[in-house]
């Protein structure tokens, strides 16, 4: 396991919470976007957007905050943007928007249509032989939207292997509870149905990240990523109300000393 794992992680979460401040925002989506960060860690420590060159798509672009660190993470943003987070004029709005100085290749946000860009992605790059993948971040709760299945059937069809589905499997939504709003228990066979491969894992064990990140398949390929929305951050944890939730100043304090 590569051990900056656990360093670049608390990274992202600083920035994470340093913007949602800045912006002073009640739509900064601080939850969901602190629960797929060790995600996005292992994605920046396998050097998947730099060497690699694969291609990320934030699905769950209300989570933007997470994609932001890691793109100012990897140098691709100045780290002086982390003030100008929903203000006036700034390219970092609460949703991505395309821009690609910025390396945002995508606008997203509008749920269930992030997967139905990664097919349409990697159809163009077995085109063109473009030896890349692409990697989708979906909620569950956006899970229940229809076209997210529809693009799952459409890309074991076209046996899009450069595909790779990670379902950040945190049980909240922006209302409540998954399992109250809308039971999608099932989504490991319900991607296996499709004729995915598919794996399980702990979205906060680095080495499970890490060794189903490099599993090699023939199929489109859909992690299942049980985390803990709000995670690393003690009074955020599993908290909803931070789905929409000011960061004031003194909770931005107390968030830093537990991420020292």
């Amino acid at each position: 396991m590569n051990k900056n794992y656990l360093q670049i992680s608390k990274e992202l979460k600083k920035k994470i919470l340093q913007m949602a401040f800045e912006g002073g925002s009640s739509s900064a989506h601080i939850g969901g976007a602190l629960s797929i960060t060790d995600v996005m860690a292992v994605l920046i420590g396998n050097e998947q957007f730099t060497k690699k060159k694969d291609q990320l798509i934030l699905s769950k672009g209300h989570s933007c905050l997470a994609y932001y660190a890691v793109l100012m993470q990897i140098g691709k943003i100045s780290e002086e943007l982390i003030s100008a987070f929903e203000k006036d004029g700034s390219p970092l709005m609460g949703h991505p928007i395309k821009n690609l100085a910025l390396n945002i290749n995508f606008s997203t946000g509008s749920l269930g249509m992030g997967l139905s860009l990664g097919v349409g992605s990697c159809i163009a790059n077995k085109k063109l032989n473009n030896n890349i993948n692409t990697i989708v971040i979906l909620g569950d709760g956006e899970c229940n939207e229809g076209s997210v299945w529809e693009a799952a059937m459409s890309a074991s069809h076209y046996n899009l292997d450069n595909l790779v589905a990670v379902v950040d499997n945190n049980g909240f939504q922006q209302t409540g509870s998954t399992n109250f709003i809308l039971k999608n228990e099932n989504l490991f066979e319900k991607f296996k149905s499709f004729n995915w491969d598919v794996a399980e894992i702990d979205g906060h064990n680095f080495d499970e990240i890490e060794k189903v990140l490099n599993v090699n398949s023939k199929k489109p390929k859909a992690i299942i990523a049980k985390t803990i929305k709000g995670k690393g951050v003690s009074f955020i944890e599993n908290n909803n109300s931070w789905h929409h939730k000011i960061l004031s100043k003194i909770n931005l304090e107390n968030a830093l000393k537990e991420l020292k």
